[in-house]
Parts: C-alpha cells; sequence; structure tokens
C-alpha cells in the first residue's frame, strides 16, 4: 500500500531539488557555504506570517458562513475574500 499524500511530497521535494540545481548550480549536499541556520530562521519566520494569514483568513470565512445562510451569497463573499 502507499500514501498519495506521501507520493505528492517526495515529487514536490524532487520538483524542489531540481529548481535549486538549477537556480544555485549545485546540490545541498555539495554546497557547504551557507548559513543553514540563518536560512532556517527565515523560512521559519516566513511560516509564522503565513499560518497568522491563514488564521485570519478562516476567522473571516468562519464569521461570514455565520453571517450569510444564503449560500449563493456567502460563495460571493468569499469569493471577494480569497481573491
Amino acid at each position: 500500500m502507499s500514501d498519495q499524500i506521501v507520493l505528492e511530497v517526495i515529487e514536490k521535494y524532487a520538483q524542489r531539488s531540481e529548481i535549486g540545481i538549477n537556480k544555485y548550480g549545485t546540490t545541498l549536499e555539495q554546497n557547504n557555504h551557507d548559513n543553514y541556520l540563518k536560512h532556517l530562521q527565515e523560512e521559519l519566520m516566513d511560516a509564522t506570517l503565513y499560518i497568522q494569514k491563514l488564521i485570519s483568513q478562516n476567522k473571516e470565512i468562519t464569521k461570514l458562513v455565520k453571517d450569510y445562510s444564503n449560500d449563493a451569497e456567502l460563495g460571493y463573499k468569499i469569493r471577494n475574500l480569497v481573491r
């Protein structure tokens, strides 16, 4: 049995690796020059911002669901929110 989610993530890693090799002309394995702790910190800081954005959107969508019982009107409001 295989897990489709895991396979999708593996494929994304492979694609990301190709992009990095093409962009930087080296593999992560071969690159010993970057400050990986700094890169990780910056990526995690970005991740917390993305999480906060999604939390805010979720709150807005939850409020819209409570405020609009008409599905067509609700759909319109949600589409405007995510544009």
